[in-house]
């Protein structure tokens, strides 16, 4: 009997590099490297990864066999070639986006945010993603998700029925390939222990500004708020909030840079109103930097006791619980250990063993 074939939609490899992107790459490689050691899975299961033309380095530098498939790129290739070129075979997407013509398919769609947090996006953006996951969440045959919290959350906005939706939690482990590069302290000029790192994002509902009002507060003048990410100071301007001088922009950096700053840090501050997940929170546990979150979306999930809490309405908490951190070396202790028990709890070969079992059972 010949294995499933499973076509992997390979369009994500065009750009980005948000966390929805890297759980396709982590989970493409593992899927891989699970049917190259187990032969009783390549027995049952193949899987073919399939990339519009203009995704060719992405491909390369995954480093997994590849397609190039047919002379579209973009939405186009994603909703018109790949359903043309692989009738018949399920279609497997793992970026939000399902193709839409093709019901022989498994969508991982990672939070409802476009719902419940419309401000967050363009209205273009809000109308095409509300419109293809209404059509997919009925159509397809399995709708994946990261989180008990975002499947509740799928389900309750008629996303998909409760019944279709698995949940996959995210795997952690990536940051623990990369080599910390402590240069990106030296360009900043940081000193260990003295600065925080969260996200250079302007969305609503990541909530960057009401950090941005707790270190305004004197108590931290003397802590620097390291933001990376795409955004800098002037797109925060721009959104009409005020940056404080103690706050710095990394831009992008890679895995090894992240790793040296989560090593260095007193924290990492992480007051989203709502998360489908929330990768960078378990990243700075594996690195050992303790994670303050909100008590919001699926962070108490994925967080569990390994985390403090604050409420993400309140700055004064925020400068509290980074202020502690600087000074109450036992919970500090503390927190890092437990930060390390819970990031070991998310591995990605778990998560592609539980993507298998659920592509099986279709």
């Amino acid at each position: 009997m010949q294995p499933r074939t499973v076509i992997i939609n390979g369009r994500f490899l065009l750009g980005g590099s948000t966390g929805v992107h890297r759980v396709a790459e982590e989970l493409t490689r593992q899927c891989h490297a699970l049917l190259r050691e187990r032969a009783d899975l390549a027995e049952r299961i193949a899987f073919e990864l399939w990339v519009p033309p203009g995704a060719r380095a992405g491909a390369e530098a995954l480093g997994v066999p590849y397609r190039v498939a047919g002379p579209l790129d973009g939405r186009v290739w994603e909703q018109v070639t790949l359903p043309l070129m692989a009738r018949g075979r399920m279609i497997l997407s793992l970026c939000n986006v399902g193709v839409i013509a093709a019901t022989h398919s498994v969508t991982m769609i990672h939070d409802a945010q476009v719902h419940s947090t419309p401000a967050s996006y363009t209205p273009a953006f809000r109308a095409w993603y509300r419109f293809q996951q209404g059509l997919i969440g009925r159509r397809h045959r399995r709708i994946l998700t990261v989180s008990e919290f975002s499947k509740d959350q799928l389900a309750h906005y008629g996303v998909a029925p409760r019944d279709r939706i698995r949940v996959i939690h995210n795997g952690i482990d990536h940051l623990g390939h990369a080599q910390p590069d402590p240069s990106v302290l030296t360009r900043l000029g940081l000193t260990p222990g003295q600065f925080v790192v969260s996200l250079a994002n302007t969305q609503a509902h990541k909530n960057i500004a009401m950090l941005l009002r707790a270190f305004a507060d004197p108590a931290l003048h003397d802590v620097t708020l390291v933001l990376f990410g795409t955004h800098g100071a002037d797109q925060f301007r721009s959104a009409g909030h005020d940056v404080p001088a103690n706050v710095r922009f990394a831009g992008r950096i890679d895995d090894a840079q992240l790793a040296a700053l989560f090593a260095a840090a007193r924290c990492m501050a992480f007051p989203s109103c709502t998360e489908g997940f929330g990768l960078p929170p378990l990243e700075a546990m594996r690195s050992g930097c303790p994670a303050i979150v909100a008590p919001a979306g699926a962070l108490p999930e994925v967080c569990g006791s390994a985390a403090l809490y604050a409420d993400p309405h309140r700055p004064d908490l925020w400068v509290d619980a980074i202020t502690r951190l600087g000074h109450d070396t036992p919970l500090r202790a503390r927190m890092i250990a437990d930060g390390h028990t819970q990031a070991a709890r998310f591995t990605w070969r778990q998560a592609a063993e539980r993507l298998i079992e659920e592509l099986l059972a279709i």
